[in-house]
């Protein structure tokens, strides 16, 4: 079947076989770098991936279903409730991406962050966001109830390094203009331990080695103790059963 092929077609069955080992799932980013948005509020999508000589346009899905746009990135000059949903993207060379989630809300004041899940170490940072961008003055955080940073004018809270203990349920509070006093919803936190990779061992290789070789050793002794015992037994029964019992009938 391969001699009756064209070199041309051959080499286009062996270029489409490798495309998708070739190359890594697309990738699709927000900018800004919020994925809760207000109504109103400009987003872009980006999508990053390889493109073919012959092929330069991206395929967009929102909520599974194709958007009539080829660029490698997507607009949304005033976004609204309808735009919230599952986004993805692919190129000629890159495979589907994963989903990225984008939220639009109708409040007055929202939290937003770049992520919600965070390793311990990683640098956290939340801010406090109002409708169209108005101006906004006296924030107030609050983690669990309790509050936790204070500012006139600064509408951002940076955690440098983020501990375990960070973790938890984190709103805002503000004044929008003269006097609008205004609450975000609550938000969860997550500051994920260190963790183990799972190609490395619990233990370092040489502990490992001694153990085994320490249970070997003791197997070995008490299997032949086991054996000893058994045997010293056998023997004592049979020697038992061998006894000749003589007695004499005193004068």
């Amino acid at each position: 079947m391969w001699q009756m092929l064209s070199p041309t077609a051959l080499l286009l069955l062996v270029s489409a076989g490798t495309r998708a080992e070739d190359h890594p799932k697309a990738k699709v980013t927000l900018d800004p770098q919020w994925n809760r948005v207000l109504k109103d509020d400009e987003v872009v999508l980006r999508c990053q991936g390889s493109y073919s000589s012959e092929d330069h346009f991206t395929q967009w899905f929102h909520n599974g279903t194709v958007i009539e746009n080829q660029s490698s990135s997507y607009s949304i000059a005033a976004a609204r409730v309808e735009d919230s949903g599952v986004y993805q993207c692919k190129t000629a060379l890159s495979p589907l991406s994963d989903p990225v989630q984008l939220e639009v809300h109708t409040d007055w004041l929202l939290l937003q962050a770049s992520r919600w899940v965070y390793e311990e170490g990683d640098p956290i940072v939340l801010r406090c966001h109002s409708w169209k961008n108005k101006h906004v003055h006296k924030v107030q955080y609050f983690k669990d109830g309790r509050g936790r940073k204070f500012s006139y004018q600064n509408s951002e809270f940076h955690i440098p390094k983020a501990r375990q203990e960070d973790s938890g349920s984190y709103f805002c509070r503000a004044l929008i203009g003269p006097s609008r006093n205004e609450s975000s919803k609550a938000m969860n936190v997550i500051v994920k331990g260190p963790t183990i990779p799972p190609d490395s061992p619990l233990f370092p290789s040489w502990i490992q080695v001694t153990f085994c070789l320490v249970m070997g050793l003791l197997f070995a002794v008490d299997t032949g103790l086991y054996v000893s015992v058994q045997r010293d037994l056998r023997n004592s029964m049979r020697d038992q059963k061998n006894v000749k019992v003589t007695w004499s009938r005193g004068s």
